[in-house]
Formats: C-alpha cells, sequence, structure tokens
C-alpha cells in the first residue's frame, strides 16, 4: 500500500447540463460526469483516458472549479472545492492550476509573454519588480531564452507557446497541474519535448499531475496511474503498466488494441467496437458500455456494475479479465 499523502479525494463527483430540446416541452438532462471516486497521490501523475465525449475533460475543470459539480465532492486540503465559498476559493486556487490543449487560444496576442506570465502574481499581490524577476526566472526553467519576456505569442511555435503556459501555470507554485490534453495540437516531435519538460518540472518542483488525454502512448509515458473513462464514469483504474499489460475492463482492451504497436512481438488482436459512443442524454440502462461490448450478457443490461477492488486495480464490469 502507498504511503504517499492523498492530496486530493473525490468523493461522488457528478455533473449534468440541462438542455433544451425542439421535440418536447421539458429539458434533456446531459449526465457528463456520474459518481467518480478517486483519489490522487501527492507527486504522482494521472491519467486518465477514453474517447471524446467520455466526461474526462469535464472532469479536469471541475476538479478546478472552472465547472461546478452537481454532485459530489473535491477535498483538497481538508476544504471541499465544490462547496468552499467564492472568497476562500479565490486563495486556494494558488494550489491547482489547469493547462488546455489549444496554447495559442491561451495566450492574449496583444500582450507581451512577460506580462502574461505575470499576470497570475499580479492579481495575487506581488510587487512589480519582484514578479518581472519571477516571471523571467520561469521562462529559463520552461527553456525559453531571456529574449522571450519582451515577445508576443505570435512570435513563437507552437511547442514554444505550450512553454509560456506551463510557465504562468507554475507562477503560482501550485501543487496540482491538471493538464487536459496539452500536447495533442503539437507534432510528434515537439510533443516529446513537451512531455519530458513536465517530468522535468514534476520532479524540480514537486508537482502533481492529473494528465487527460486521448493518445495512449502519451498517457503511458506521463503517468504512475490511468483511469479509464466512458460515458461518464470510470470503468477502470490501475497502475499504467499494469494496465497496458493486461486490461480487465473490455473497453480498455478495446483502446489499447487500437492503439499503434511499438513491440513487434504484441500479438493483441484488433478489438472493433459496434457502433459509436451513445448519446449522454439516452444513456443505457444497466453497464453503460453494454451495448457495444463483446462479452455482453443478460445481467450487464440490467444492473450497473460496482468499480471493485481487484489486486492492484479497480474495475466495473461484471466479468473482467484477469489473464
Amino acid at each position: 500500500m502507498s504511503t504517499q499523502k492523498v492530496i486530493l479525494s473525490i468523493e461522488g463527483l457528478g455533473k449534468n447540463y440541462e438542455i433544451g430540446s425542439a421535440f418536447s416541452r421539458g429539458k434533456d438532462v446531459v449526465h457528463a460526469v456520474e459518481n467518480v471516486n478517486l483519489e490522487i497521490l501527492e507527486g504522482e501523475t494521472l491519467g486518465i483516458v477514453g474517447e471524446s465525449g467520455c466526461g474526462k475533460s469535464t472532469l479536469g475543470r471541475m476538479l478546478v472549479r472552472l465547472e461546478t459539480p452537481s454532485a459530489g465532492q473535491i477535498l483538497f486540503e481538508g476544504e471541499d472545492l465544490a462547496n468552499v465559498p467564492a472568497k476562500k476559493l479565490r486563495s486556494l486556487r494558488k494550489q491547482f492550476q489547469m493547462i488546455f490543449q489549444d496554447p495559442y487560444a491561451s495566450l492574449n496576442p496583444r500582450r507581451q509573454i512577460g506580462k502574461i506570465v505575470e499576470e497570475p502574481l499580479r492579481i495575487h499581490g506581488m510587487g512589480k519588480e519582484e514578479r518581472k524577476a519571477a516571471a523571467q526566472d520561469l521562462l529559463k526553467r520552461v527553456g525559453l531564452d531571456q529574449n522571450a519576456y519582451e515577445k508576443y505569442p505570435h512570435e513563437f511555435s507552437g511547442g514554444q507557446r505550450q512553454r509560456v503556459v506551463i510557465a504562468r501555470a507554475l507562477a503560482l507554485n501550485p501543487r496540482l497541474v491538471v493538464a487536459d490534453e496539452p500536447v495533442s495540437a503539437l507534432d510528434v516531435s515537439i510533443q516529446a519535448q513537451v512531455l519530458n519538460l513536465f517530468k522535468d518540472l514534476q520532479a524540480e518542483f514537486n508537482l502533481t499531475y492529473i494528465f487527460i488525454a486521448h493518445d495512449l502512448g502519451v498517457v503511458r509515458y506521463v503517468s504512475d496511474r490511468i483511469a479509464v473513462m466512458y460515458l461518464g464514469k470510470v470503468v477502470e483504474l490501475a497502475p499504467a503498466e499494469e494496465l497496458y499489460a493486461n486490461p480487465a475492463h473490455p473497453y480498455t482492451r478495446a483502446l489499447l488494441s487500437a492503439n499503434p504497436r511499438m513491440d513487434a512481438d504484441d500479438k493483441r488482436e484488433r478489438i472493433i467496437l459496434k457502433g459509436d459512443l451513445p448519446n449522454p442524454i439516452n444513456r443505457p440502462t444497466g453497464c453503460v458500455f453494454n451495448p457495444r461490448c463483446p462479452k455482453v450478457q443478460d445481467i450487464c443490461k440490467v444492473e450497473s456494475p460496482l468499480l471493485m477492488q481487484i489486486g492492484n486495480r479497480q474495475v466495473a464490469c461484471h466479468f473482467p479479465d484477469n489473464e
């Protein structure tokens, strides 16, 4: 059992959206995230994977309170971020930051890079000269030269802009960083550089990461543990290498079978899932994966499986693999 401290505890977390319908008088409900329970350990990287529309980005945004949960708790340092008063939330925000997919969209094109990195420090009351020195130091730490401070976002490549975004996220010396598809917009060669930067900074600043991505190779490289999400639910949670070596949930097996193989000895059969991800408004009864599952049986259509502990992993499946 790990001796690492739990930095974030998520209990029964859910997010619903009401949307209008042209075909009914009432409102439809989108269940974006449902009953997620996770513990994130200090200093680890928890990867979150799943198809587009599985709820992973919504989950990440709730964890830094860019979205307000519909249900559940987000316990950080004893404070419930889901229900904390606005004044208290502002002081806590120094402890957690978020990095988004598109670095250019995250940066004001009319402001110099140095001023962008300084902004969190200015908001929290740091003096002009002190915050300039801090911004210059951060830009150096993320691998940008001394001239970066005076430049504008359009003068940088995509990888360099993501380095600026990382520097800004670290300005307040956070303990937890949620990275939502932070390298998916970058060329493969640049992805490797930025991923290595993430790992170097984690060691230097003792950071805890929640790393959201759809690329299983990327998630494997950076993560200690991986949570697999499907239609708003966590269906498997396991140490990264164990999950890749022996996935227990049929959905995890299908995701991994579609991942490009670098090992010539990898003989896993390609699993083709039936149909598309169901509409989150009309969720399947029973197990949410049952309409696409190659192992579906009658119980799967009527009873939703709980996330159960099996060895070092948790699996939400009536018939998990244990090969």
